[in-house]
């Protein structure tokens, strides 16, 4: 099983990964590793996937979440049940908070006594998921992690998504560049999530240099195969260090 973790830890009994597509039981168009339940895998193969990744990095409990590209932030419950929102947040020790992606860029959250997890579409980005994340901690600012999602080169958009950043951050203009197709943006998911976060006081912000597109041996992609697996980006609190 080949995971993804930060550089440099959050904080010391805080700990990250997210899975790369590799490791799993999924057969073609979803292998090998899918975590996601809702895009016509067998669902044995899911279960026993998720399973093993949660076996693997020594978690009890997960809160998985059914995403729907909305700005909604719940607590996590360690109760299994499934809930609609596109971030989570938590307090307790052997509890992951669960995102999965598949070009939309999966951010972590952590003040060293709460972390949290937030899945970060274009949609959920101009909308405020970071922000009403962010509104989960009190006191200190969080350390911010950016995993993987598309990169500069691969995420085309059309001129009403530039429109309705740099109506609301003008710098959000240098977050994208002209498209070769007349009328389209290359967009740069990553600064466009760096610049909202800075503008709301963050400054402890890591990662982003990867490409879920153009990595196709690691990583699903909607955007390249829409009928694909899903990746989780995964963040908890315990009292070990990461196996």
């Amino acid at each position: 099983m080949q995971l993804i973790r930060p550089s440099t830890p959050l904080f010391e009994q805080v700990h990250v990964a997210s899975t790369t597509r590799l490791g799993g039981i999924s057969l073609p168009p979803y292998d090998s590793l899918n975590v996601g339940d809702h895009v016509g895998d067998d669902p044995q193969h899911v279960q026993t996937n998720r399973a093993r990744l949660l076996a693997h990095l020594g978690i009890t409990h997960a809160q998985w979440l059914k995403q729907v590209h909305g700005t909604q932030c719940v607590l996590a419950e360690s109760k299994g049940d499934i809930k609609e929102a596109d971030a989570c947040w938590t307090d307790q020790s052997g509890l992951a908070c669960v995102i999965m992606t598949a070009d939309c860029l999966p951010v972590v959250f952590s003040d060293g006594e709460r972390v949290a997890a937030a899945h970060a579409g274009w949609r959920g980005l101009v909308n405020g998921v970071l922000e009403n994340t962010l509104a989960c901690f009190s006191g200190e600012s969080p350390s911010v992690w950016l995993g993987p999602a598309i990169g500069p080169t691969a995420f085309e958009v059309g001129p009403e998504v530039r429109e309705q950043f740099c109506d609301q951050l003008s710098a959000s203009s240098d977050c994208f560049t002209p498209s070769p197709r007349q009328g389209k943006w290359m967009a740069h998911i990553y600064h466009l999530a760096r610049l909202r976060l800075s503008a709301a006081g963050i400054d402890r912000i890591s990662g982003g240099e990867y490409c879920t597109f153009t990595d196709a041996e690691r990583f699903y992609s909607y955007r390249r195969t829409p009928q694909t697996g899903r990746m989780a980006t995964l963040v908890w609190k315990s009292a070990t260090s990461l196996r």
